[in-house]
């Protein structure tokens, strides 16, 4: 049980380590720094979804549940994206009118980013416990999705800050929007450990948010201006050191 939690909370603690920027550092990160990041966290993501959701997807039996599944994801995160009114740092107004303040706004839409990557973590866990799914390679995936949520974390805290907010505040709501990490892995961990049948659709539902997030947001505001191809650079990094940290822990 202790294994479990401590899973299910790795991710979070890289969002508050990443929002702690804020305390560190007089003003918003810089622009070029921020391709960097938001390159490396989508190489991540990407590696994570392909090599430790896809692959053990597939080698369970027939493709066509784990095709199921990922239209699945991208389905329901796009339906998220539509229902949730949220702003990115770099963008406008998404989603349905809100009198909410750009503050919980800024929130929402890093919230919307960390929900599939703690559903993918609460899958990966069930797929050890129900499954042989190895157990490694959910600690890895929790460990790769944690490391891509310090720059998450810091490049929302950072714009908070820059709006006027303290710093208090800023790395506290950076802190909350990755609570739900944790939240939607135990919800996730339920529901799979109740069918092992699912885990075929599971498995490839929780890579496919995650492909949404990096398709729909992350590669677009990385590719903003000029020099984008810092953002490439870093999806290189940052799918090299997933792939490599999955196949060695795994």
């Amino acid at each position: 049980m202790g294994a479990i939690l401590t899973a299910l909370l790795i991710p979070l603690a890289g969002t508050v380590l990443g929002s702690a920027f804020v305390f560190f550092m007089k003003h918003e990160m810089p622009e070029l720094f921020q391709k960097l990041l938001l390159g490396f966290a989508s190489g991540v993501m990407v590696a994570a979804a392909v090599w430790s959701l896809l692959m053990p997807a597939i080698g369970m039996g027939s493709v066509w549940p784990v095709a199921t599944g990922l239209l699945g994801g991208f389905a329901f995160l796009l339906l998220i994206d539509y229902v949730t009114p949220h702003i990115h740092p770099k963008g406008g107004h998404e989603g349905p009118q809100s009198r909410l303040s750009r503050t919980t706004m800024l929130a929402l839409a890093v919230t919307i980013h960390n929900f599939p990557e703690g559903m993918a973590v609460g899958v990966a866990i069930a797929g050890a416990l129900t499954s042989d799914f190895s157990t490694a390679s959910a600690i890895a995936l929790a460990v790769g999705i944690a490391i891509q949520n310090i720059p998450e974390g810091a490049i929302i805290s950072m714009p908070l800050r820059s709006a006027g907010n303290s710093r208090l505040k800023a790395f506290v709501v950076g802190s909350l929007s990755g609570i739900v990490e944790p939240i939607g892995g135990a919800l996730v961990l339920l529901l799979a450990s109740a069918a092992t049948a699912t885990m075929p659709y599971l498995l490839p539902f929780a890579a496919g948010a995650m492909l949404y997030v990096v398709v729909e947001e992350l590669i677009p505001e990385a590719s903003q201006g000029e020099h984008s191809n810092l953002d490439t650079i870093g999806f290189a990094i940052g799918f090299a050191m997933m792939m490599v940290l999955d196949v060695v822990m795994g």
